[in-house]
């Protein structure tokens, strides 16, 4: 028995193995390979290496490894990104002895094993011959196989120029795509004749596996010459049959056929559907453009040419369905209520194109449910928020790799009638970039005068659009292009009041949370001052999306105590929201209670409705005349500056020292610095501050103003009326002092929050600043 070698590290493979004298490049990545690789460079750069039974084992011990390995010397070693690449030369088979962790690496005493030679004295030497031959015959087929024009050069590079039998044995092994439990079962024949059986064994599977995969790839390949030739004899076929007048369309042809005769198409489109089915049926059905024409003309069969909804014209109904599914929002019923009175007496009039303008929440998408309900009609919603193709709505003409038709088109074809309702959502939030201008797309869409022949680029056929009743939505009309505006009716849905709010809670919001949180009605009762506690100190918004978040909340909270158990009180109280809420969101500001001279409330109109803004104003060294400060635009830096020449040219009306204006400067902020804010409304704010601050004297906490000044002190009338005095409302401020010729906008108001404000209309500075000091 051959002497063991002192221990060696051991290299484990998991899929793999290295025989005696063939040249291998391995990976190595893992923390026990890596050290097994350091210790051999320090000590004569050998190695064992020996495969895995279990290929998945990361830090594989000595039962998870085969017996038999092979000694190899490191030739090279290069560093790589997350391990190395070396490149080792087999050397004998070895057995281990003695495995042992020595460190983060395996190591072992190697027992060489016999060498298998080719000794012309040996008895059995004849059958290795033969076998040896016989081999060497089969690997090479399979070289010529694989390649049979460089096949056999391929051969005579990698085993033929190799002088020892046993190394070719075992190169042609390495080469061979074999599983890792038979290349193992190569490394440990222990004679020569096992290893040629053992290889004439593998070499004759593999040339077995080799012909089939090359019979496969041939007969598939006739196939497709097959394919043609039937596409050739067919097209001769219709030919013939064309000429004889006996032409037979295939069993796709005929059932678009009479799925367009089902569609009764008008006369001009059906000339067009005509010519392309008699293009589809001369096409073979492996033609590149056939699923394209097929596609094309089920679109048209499916589009609806003459289906309609009959509409609900009972005006009773539809304003029952309206006031059930929304509270308030009177001006907008009676404006859809009216739309029906129309169409009763008149059923071909056009439909109108209404966008609804208002903050976030406020129930723009679901009104436009509950307007196709009303009136009897499908429902279809598209979001163009973020949409910058042009191609979206009118489509990509089918010329292009995976053309469709616009947006419009497929939702008329998804509501499969001619009458829909359409919403089209953010239209404020259309993108315009090198693809073109959606914006410009809706003008013809939207046009009662251009949409009768809406022509999709896709479809590039006239369909009419003027029976689908247009509703789009918006949070602020400054993203609309003018135009575009020009050919909607604008409807606009302000804020609610707290009051609205609470009645919009207990109709609507509380019973959708306890019916999805699975509760009795009797388990989510909120109390009036819980509910009011509810919207002025844990939302602050102009919709009631975030109330119905928070109230869900409180509904999870009462689900949560139900399954474990605990007593639930009659009512949730105002005290108990603290627990089930945490601490409140938006507090009172108690320091504007008593405001200081120089400042002054002013109210601002936002998208996401009204708020209370508040100027500052101090006086300052005469060298800066006026600072502004509080991320403030253009415009409202401009007003300051008209402010404060008006104030100077006016100080004698308005009892302001002169001579303090031209020896001092003003310093004039709006909180909120990180917040941007522009517009002219601020103007009467700005001055009014600026006054207060001239002479010392606080303006009165309990009002609120807006207007827009000009030079002269005229108060010019502003926009966002009734979202600046339902903001004042909401923070508590019960005065507010408006333009005169704001005034129609009260109206506006509901009748709850308008009976407890103060309305002061102003026409000029001075009357401002009358109503804005206690004296």
């Amino acid at each position: 028995m051959p002497e063991s070698q002192s221990s060696l590290p051991i290299l484990p493979l998991k899929n793999t193995v290295v025989y005696p004298q063939i040249v291998v490049s391995l990976a190595v990545g893992r923390p026990m390979s890596l050290a097994a690789v350091d210790a051999a460079m320090k000590h004569g750069r050998e190695v064992i290496t020996v495969a895995q039974r279990d290929p998945e084992a990361e830090r594989p011990g000595a039962e998870k490894l085969f017996d038999v390995g092979s000694l190899v010397t490191i030739t090279r070693v290069e560093q790589r990104e997350g391990g190395s690449q070396i490149i080792v030369q087999g050397q004998k088979r070895v057995r281990l002895r003695h495995c042992v962790w020595t460190g983060d690496y395996l190591s072992a005493e190697a027992e060489p094993l016999p060498e298998l030679t080719v000794d012309e004295a040996d008895p059995e030497a004849p059958a290795i011959s033969a076998l040896l031959r016989e081999n060497l015959e089969l690997a090479q087929k399979i070289a010529l196989l694989f390649d049979r024009d460089n096949g056999g050069q391929i051969y005579q590079q990698l085993v033929g120029s190799l002088p020892d039998p046993i190394t070719q044995m075992y190169r042609i092994a390495s080469l061979a795509n074999l599983e890792l439990s038979t290349e193992q079962e190569v490394l440990e024949c222990d004679s020569t004749l096992a290893l040629m059986r053992k290889l004439l064994e593998v070499l004759n599977h593999e040339l077995q596996v080799t012909e089939l995969r090359r019979q496969i790839a041939e007969q598939a390949r006739g196939e497709m010459d097959q394919q043609q030739r039937e596409h050739v004899l067919r097209q001769q076929k219709r030919a013939i049959e064309q000429a004889l007048g006996e032409g037979d369309d295939d069993e796709d042809v005929r059932e678009l056929k009479a799925d367009l005769d089902a569609a009764q198409l008008p006369e001009a489109v059906r000339k067009e559907t005509d010519r392309e089915l008699k293009r589809l049926a001369r096409m073979s059905a492996n033609a590149a453009d056939y699923q394209v024409a097929r596609a094309y003309l089920e679109l048209v069969a499916e589009l609806p040419w003459h289906q309609q909804t009959e509409d609900q014209l009972d005006l009773q109904h539809a304003g029952a369905v309206l006031d059930q599914d929304h509270y308030g929002l009177e001006d907008i019923k009676e404006r859809i209520l009216e739309s029906l009175a129309v169409l009763s007496l008149n059923p071909d009039a056009n439909a109108p194109i209404l966008c609804l303008v208002g903050p976030p929440g406020v129930g723009k998408t679901s009104l436009g449910q509950s307007i196709a309900r009303a009136m009897g009609r499908k429902f279809e919603r598209l979001s163009l928020g973020g949409l910058h193709d042009e191609g979206e709505l009118r489509g990509h003409r089918r010329t292009y790799i995976g053309a469709m038709p616009g947006r419009i088109i497929q939702g008329v074809r998804r509501a499969g009638v001619i009458n829909p309702v359409l919403m089209l959502d953010e239209v404020d939030k259309l993108g315009q970039d090198f693809r073109g201008d959606p914006s410009a797309a809706l003008m013809e869409i939207l046009d009662p005068a251009q949409n009768k022949e809406f022509r999709d680029n896709y479809l590039n056929l006239p369909y009419d659009l003027s029976k689908v009743f247009f509703i789009t939505t918006a949070n602020t009309l400054e993203g609309i292009s003018r135009p575009l505006l020009d050919r909607m009716e604008i409807l606009e849905l302000s804020g609610y009041s707290d009051m609205e709010k609470q009645a919009i809670a207990r109709q609507y919001l509380i019973r959708r949370q306890y019916e999805s949180a699975g509760l009795e009605k009797t388990q989510l009762v909120f109390s009036d001052e819980a509910l009011q506690m509810l919207i002025r100190r844990y939302t602050r918004e102009a919709g009631v999306r975030e109330l119905e978040r928070v109230i869900g909340r409180v509904a999870r909270k009462r689900a949560r105590q139900v399954v474990e158990g605990a007593p639930l009180g009659e009512e949730i109280s105002a005290a108990d929201l603290a627990d089930l809420l945490g601490p409140e969101k938006f507090k009172a500001d108690a320091s504007r209670e008593h405001m200081p001279a120089g400042v002054a409330a002013g109210l601002a109109w936002t998208a996401s409705g009204g708020d209370v803004l508040y100027v500052e104003a101090t006086c300052i060294q005469k060298d800066e005349k006026l600072t502004l400060t509080g991320h403030l635009g253009q415009v409202m830096q401009e007003s300051a500056r008209a402010a404060r020449s008006c104030i100077w040219s006016m100080s004698e009306e308005l009892g302001v020292d002169r001579a303090r204006i031209e020896e001092q400067g003003i310093h004039v902020h709006v909180p909120e610095g990180a917040v941007p804010k522009d517009g002219p409304s601020a103007g009467v704010t700005i001055a009014t501050a600026m006054v207060s601050a001239y002479k010392q004297k606080p303006v009165r906490p309990d009002v609120a103003m807006t207007g827009e000044l000009t030079l002269t002190g005229l108060v010019l009338p502003v926009g966002g009326i009734k979202e600046k005095v339902l903001a004042a409302h909401r923070n508590g401020i019960r005065h507010v002092i408006l333009p005169e010729d704001n005034q129609p906008d009260l109206q506006k108001l509901p009748d709850a929050v308008r009976d407890e404000m103060t309305f002061t209309p102003v026409g000029h500075l001075d009357q401002v600043l009358k109503a804005a000091f206690e004296n």
